[in-house]
C-alpha cells in the first residue's frame, strides 16, 4: 500500500512503525472473511481493512472523529485476519498505534470515558479487584440474574510445594486469583507431577494488556518495567520459564521484547523475559505426559481462544495435547471465530459481543460435549455464564479427573 505520512510523523516510533506496517498490506481483502465484526455488521469500515484505511487516512492528516474512534473500538484484536492475511500484515500492532493516535486527536463521551476509567480501576489492580469482586459474590442476590457472580466450586486439593530441580515462574494473573482460583492451583498440581517446582510472586503488577489497550499505554509499559525488574534476578537465578495459563496474558509477556526494542534500559532484558514465556501446554512433553494422562476418555469441546490460536499459534498443539491426555474431541464449527469476550470487550461492546458468545455456544454445544474447555479465564467466565454445559480451563478438567 503506497502512503503519503507527513515527514514530521514519519520521524515518531509510532509513525515510522505505522508506516512499514501499511506498506505491506497489498488491499486484497482476505481479511474481511475471518473477520468476526465485519461477518456480523457487513460494514466495510468495520474489517481489518477498512479500519486499516482509517488509520492510514488519520496518518497522512484527515481529521479523526468520533466516529473513526468508535469502528477502531469495535475491533476484538482477535488477531484472526493476521492469521489469513499472506502478506504478514501486523495488524495488531497497527490498531494500536491506531487508537492511540485517534483518541489523542478527539474527545469520548462522560459516559464512554467514566465507563472505560472504571473498568482501568478495577481490572488492573489485582487486590482490589479481589476484594470488590468477594464483596459482590455476597450482594449477587440484589442483581440481575444476568449480573450475578457465581460462588466458587472448586475441586482441586491445595498441596505443600515440592523441592525440584526444574523452577519456574507463575503468572497468577489479575482478576484469575479471585474469580476462579481453582487455575491457578491445578497449575501448581500439575507441573508437581511433572517434577517442575513452581513460585508465585505477590509482587508481580498487571502484565500490562488491559491498560495498553484501553490506550493508557505509559501505565501499561510502567507496570511492564515492574515486571521485567522483578522477574530478570530469578531468570539469572536458573528459572527456566515464566508460565502463563491464561493465554491472553501469555501473548503480551511474549510481545514485552517488542515494546521495549527501542529502549536502550529495557531491550536486552525484555528479550530475554519474552523468550521465557511458556503457556503451560507447552511445559507438558512425551518425556513426561504419563505422569497426567486421565484415567477414563472425556468427551469436550474444545474452545481455542484467539490469544492461544492466532496470537501464540498454539491451539493445535493444544488439541493434540488434550487428545494425547485422553479427551475426545468434539468438532467445532467457525472454531476460529472469537467468542466476544476480548478483555473489557464485552462491557464496552455489549450487544457484538452477546451475538459472539451465542453464535460461539451454539457451535460448541452441538455434539453435546460432557464440558467445553479453554484456555484463557476470559473466555471461561464469558462462556460459562449461558452455557448449559460446564466451562473449565483444561487445567482444571485434567486436575480434577486425576485426583
Amino acid at each position: 500500500m503506497q502512503t503519503q505520512i507527513p515527514e514530521h510523523i514519519l520521524q515518531t516510533e509510532e509513525g515510522y512503525k505505522a508506516d512499514s506496517i501499511l506498506r505491506n498490506c497489498v488491499h486484497c481483502g482476505f481479511c474481511t472473511a475471518t473477520c468476526p465484526t465485519y461477518q456480523l455488521l457487513g460494514d466495510e469500515l468495520d474489517s481489518p481493512r477498512g479500519r486499516i484505511y482509517l488509520i492510514k487516512q488519520v496518518m497522512e492528516g484527515a481529521k479523526p472523529t468520533i466516529k473513526t474512534l468508535s469502528h477502531l473500538d469495535r475491533c476484538l484484536t482477535c488477531r484472526s485476519c493476521e492469521t489469513t492475511c499472506p502478506s504478514g500484515v501486523e495488524y495488531a500492532k497497527l490498531l494500536d498505534i491506531g487508537r492511540h493516535y485517534v483518541e489523542q486527536r478527539t474527545r469520548r463521551s462522560f459516559v464512554s470515558s467514566i465507563k472505560r476509567e472504571a473498568l482501568h480501576w478495577l481490572m488492573n489492580n489485582p487486590k482490589r479487584f479481589s476484594v470488590l469482586y468477594k464483596i459482590g459474590q455476597k450482594l449477587s442476590f440484589l442483581l440481575p440474574e444476568r449480573l450475578r457472580i457465581p460462588q466458587h466450586n472448586s475441586e482441586q486439593s491445595t498441596i505443600a510445594p515440592k523441592e525440584h530441580s526444574r523452577k519456574v515462574l507463575l503468572l497468577q494473573g489479575c482478576v484469575q486469583p479471585a474469580m476462579q482460583p481453582g487455575i491457578n492451583q491445578a497449575t501448581i498440581n500439575i507441573l508437581d507431577r511433572l517434577e517442575i517446582q513452581v513460585t508465585t510472586l505477590s509482587e508481580t503488577e498487571c502484565c500490562g494488556a488491559i491498560s495498553y489497550h484501553l490506550n493508557k499505554q505509559e501505565q501499561a509499559l510502567a507496570k511492564m518495567r515492574h515486571n521485567i525488574d522483578t522477574w530478570y534476578p530469578y531468570i539469572e537465578k536458573g528459572y527456566e520459564a515464566i508460565v502463563s495459563n491464561a493465554s491472553g496474558c501469555g501473548i503480551t509477556l511474549k510481545e514485552y521484547a517488542g515494546y521495549f526494542e527501542n529502549d536502550l534500559n529495557y531491550a536486552h532484558k525484555a528479550q530475554i523475559i519474552s523468550d521465557r514465556v511458556k503457556d503451560i501446554s507447552e511445559l507438558v512433553t512425551q518425556d513426561n505426559i504419563n505422569h497426567i494422562k486421565l484415567r477414563q476418555p472425556v468427551k469436550v469441546a474444545f474452545h481455542a481462544p484467539c490469544t492461544l490460536q492466532h496470537g501464540l499459534k498454539l491451539s493445535t498443539r493444544l488439541e493434540n495435547l488434550l487428545q494425547a491426555l485422553g479427551c475426545e474431541l468434539s468438532p467445532v464449527q467457525d472454531s476460529h471465530l472469537c467468542c466476544g469476550s476480548s478483555g473489557t470487550y464485552s462491557v464496552l461492546q455489549p450487544k457484538i459481543s452477546q451475538q459472539l458468545k451465542t453464535n460461539k455456544l451454539n457451535n460448541l454445544q452441538q455434539s453435546r460435549p460432557e464440558y467445553i474447555v479453554t484456555a484463557n479465564i476470559g473466555c471461561q467466565h464469558h462462556l460459562a455464564s449461558e452455557s448449559e454445559v460446564p466451562v473449565l480451563h483444561w487445567v482444571e478438567l485434567i486436575a480434577q479427573k486425576l485426583s
